[in-house]
């Protein structure tokens, strides 16, 4: 693994990034109306992690530039970069067909640089093509190139950092996705909500709803990014609706004796999972989304609600208040073998099992605060990442290294946030405006299987 190689290193570049990474990783209608914030000050406290240091060059071409300041917000987010001011840099003129001049790059305290051209192809779609380069080492780490028409220039920005942090961390990215959430507006007694879609870094927002029904609880399906359920509220009636975004066709799933909470896909996208008030009682079904044959998993006289499946669809964790207060329990697929996990104080709500399998994020309220956390799948190993007056609903980005959450200030509105898996990189998200319930899509594309490790004679080895 890279980072494995940069510790190893003779020259030691790189080793304090690349040690405190493997420690961390290893341990609304306003926002519709306007341009996203200012990019946030990324917060990385207590002095463990050094970014990396990385030139990310204007690329040539048409976008180029713009195309290089997306990276550039990228990398910075994620707090384990740090990308450097453009004004600094010495050599200028970089082009696909040479490589940097390696001392001009290091005299400025880069340890990698980014440089690429955007090129018109005859039938209307551009080539960016890009390299990363070591500069101590004075190898090359990539070389690809994409292909797209002039109006994909943010998502090949995305893609691109993507590659640049798969090949730097080891570890899959995270910038070619979206966020669905609930879009708030008006006031606390006549407030609108209304399903909205933005790309992960604020930009091209969309309401997917009208603001005629209360908007809940949206998920995409983590096998296929253009799918989502939510629950809508009318007066008489709530529905659980399945929304294809790439049609815009929606579906109910059909009429219910009782409310419905919470949906959830499993993750081969066959069934849905979610919760029924009925009678007073609150259990958790599962629908096969072929067959709508609907099953129940609990029984309990408590409140059983919020399930989410393991990445193997053998499990589900939910919350239930049925030994007198709110924890977190795991049961098989099929509603046997119910045992609770959550063993601290205070209340545990909003479960949701992490893509990679080895943890499960909630929402937990204890001493005047609420808190995001994590805990691994049998219980153990809890750790809270973030606290404040009021924080709800994680949600995982699709490596299982970021979750995004609701957060209201006291007095405040309810913003959406981001906080990585060692509580140290914490900011809010890249657009303003109020929203709540957060979802984050798969990866839109497959990664490229080849990111051009030993391609050419300057490669450096793996």
């Amino acid at each position: 693994m890279d980072l494995k190689r940069r510790m190893q290193s003779a020259t030691g570049i790189g080793a304090t990034f690349a040690l405190g990474l493997a420690l961390s990783l290893g341990a609304p209608q306003a926002a519709l109306a306007q341009e996203p914030a200012p990019l946030q000050e990324v917060i990385v406290s207590e002095g463990v992690l050094r970014p990396l240091p990385i030139a990310v060059v204007g690329f040539s071409g048409q976008y180029g530039s713009d195309i290089s300041g997306v990276i550039r917000g990228n990398l910075r987010r994620s707090g384990f970069f740090d990308p450097l001011n453009p004004a600094s840099f010495i050599e200028t003129g970089l082009t696909l067909a040479n490589q940097p001049t390696f001392p001009q790059w290091t005299s400025i305290g880069a340890e990698v640089v980014l440089y690429g051209a955007v090129t018109p192809r005859p039938d209307g779609r551009n080539d960016v093509g890009f390299r990363l380069y070591d500069t101590y080492r004075q190898c090359q780490l990539v070389s690809y190139q994409f292909t797209a028409t002039p109006e994909q220039w943010r998502r090949i920005a995305h893609k691109i950092s993507d590659v640049v942090y798969q090949r730097m961390t080891g570890e899959s990215g995270f910038f070619d996705t979206r966020v669905i959430y609930v879009a708030e507006s008006g006031t606390q007694l006549n407030r609108l909500s209304r399903l909205a879609i933005v790309d992960q870094d604020g930009y091209n927002p969309v309401f997917l709803t009208q603001g005629d029904e209360v908007i809940m609880s949206p998920r995409f399906s983590t096998s296929n990014p253009d799918e989502v359920t939510y629950v809508a509220l009318g007066q008489d009636y709530s529905r659980i609706y399945l929304k294809n975004l790439s049609t815009g066709r929606t579906e109910s799933l059909g009429q219910f004796d009782g409310q419905v909470l919470a949906p959830r896909y499993s993750n081969d996208g066959s069934k849905i999972a979610f919760s029924i008030i009925r009678g007073g009682n609150t259990d958790v079904y599962t629908m096969d989304l072929r067959s709508r044959e609907l099953r129940r998993l609990t029984t309990d006289p408590g409140i059983d609600t919020s399930p989410s499946f393991s990445p193997d669809n053998r499990r589900l964790v939910f919350t239930s208040d049925r030994s007198g207060s709110a924890r977190l329990y795991v049961m098989n697929a099929d509603g046997s073998g119910q045992r609770p996990i959550s063993r601290g104080g205070g209340s545990y709500t909003a479960p949701s099992w992490s893509p990679r399998g080895d943890l499960i994020a909630f929402t937990k309220q204890q001493g005047g605060q609420f808190h995001i956390g994590v805990m691994n799948t049998d219980g153990t190993g809890e750790r809270i990442l973030s606290s404040s007056y009021f924080e709800e609903g994680p949600s995982w980005a699709p490596n299982g290294r970021y979750i995004m959450f609701a957060r209201q200030t006291r007095g405040g509105d309810t913003r959406l946030w981001t906080v990585d898996l060692s509580g140290r990189v914490i900011a809010q998200a890249g657009y303003d405006g109020r929203g709540s319930s957060p979802a984050w899509s798969p990866l839109l594309d497959a990664p490229p299987a080849n990111l051009g490790y030993g391609q050419a004679p300057d490669s450096c080895p793996s």
